[in-house]
């Protein structure tokens, strides 16, 4: 793996208003890797994701895109590098009143030139990599989850990126359907070499398809873990890290439990 970095945060501190939801994080996303962002509910990881695709601006620090600042840049310079990036959003974000090939083509008709006819075979060609040709005529309410999943993906590659954000692309599936969305995802990785970023809880996705994660914690606003799956389950010390990576309750938790209910 080439270990130029596609992704830099550095030094960033971020929230709403004058809440502090994370505070001075710096880690470096590598060219082909995939990584994962992991941790509790209200850690800060979907604040993160809103910041490295640049759906918000940051109290401070840098994030840098394939070497470009998105934080200070024009925002006549901002579309440019959007078009290095793919999201898929949590719930796949299509629009109910448009077809799938519709749906997909939005990102093409926006940030190209190119004749109708293209455009159609660019839509295409993106389904049928997510295993959805014949499916552009059809309305998102006419298929599947699953398949909302991959034609929200359909989309996010739309414009053949260099980086793919992924917002909890298994969340709501079942285990079958969930396994693949993860061997798309790694099939996506190995034959286009796309940087992929996945914001999940899935702990299954996670080792079967992330190379490396960051941990964020609530309470210090930080990152707490950052290394292979299979060694932070096996090797952390931080309690809390070993909890998360071996799905263990809080010490105490069942036993509160218990007398709450008057078990004895």
């Amino acid at each position: 793996m080439n270990k130029s970095a596609m992704i830099q945060v550095k030094n960033l501190r971020a929230g709403y208003n004058d809440d502090i939801v994370l505070d001075n994080i710096s880690f470096d996303v590598f060219k082909g890797e995939i990584l994962g962002i992991l941790g509790g509910s209200g850690c800060g990881k979907s604040t993160l994701l809103r910041h490295m695709i640049g759906l918000e601006i940051a109290f401070s620090g840098k994030i840098l895109i394939d070497g470009e600042n998105i934080t200070t840049c024009p925002e006549s310079k901002f579309g440019n590098i959007l078009k290095k990036m793919g999201v898929l959003f949590q719930g796949s974000a299509l629009i109910g009143s448009m077809t799938i090939g519709e749906n997909v083509a939005l990102p093409i008709v926006e940030y190209s030139h190119l004749p109708k006819d293209a455009i159609c075979d660019l839509v295409k060609m993106k389904l049928s990599m997510v295993d959805l040709a014949g499916y552009e005529n059809h309305l998102p309410s006419e298929i599947s989850g699953g398949m909302k999943k991959r034609a929200g993906l359909a989309r996010a590659l739309a414009l053949t990126p260099k980086i793919l954000f992924l917002d909890e692309p298994s969340a709501g599936l079942d285990p079958v359907t969930s396994a693949d969305i993860d061997e798309l995802i790694l099939h996506i990785n190995r034959t286009t070499g796309t940087t992929i970023v996945i914001v999940t809880h899935e702990l299954d996705s996670i080792f079967n398809i992330a190379k490396r994660v960051i941990m964020l914690d609530k309470n210090t606003r930080g990152i707490i873990a950052d290394g292979a799956p299979s060694s932070l389950k096996t090797h952390s010390k931080n309690p809390l890290v070993s909890r998360f990576f071996n799905r263990r309750p809080r010490p105490g938790r069942v036993m509160q439990e218990k007398g709450a209910h008057g078990i004895r």
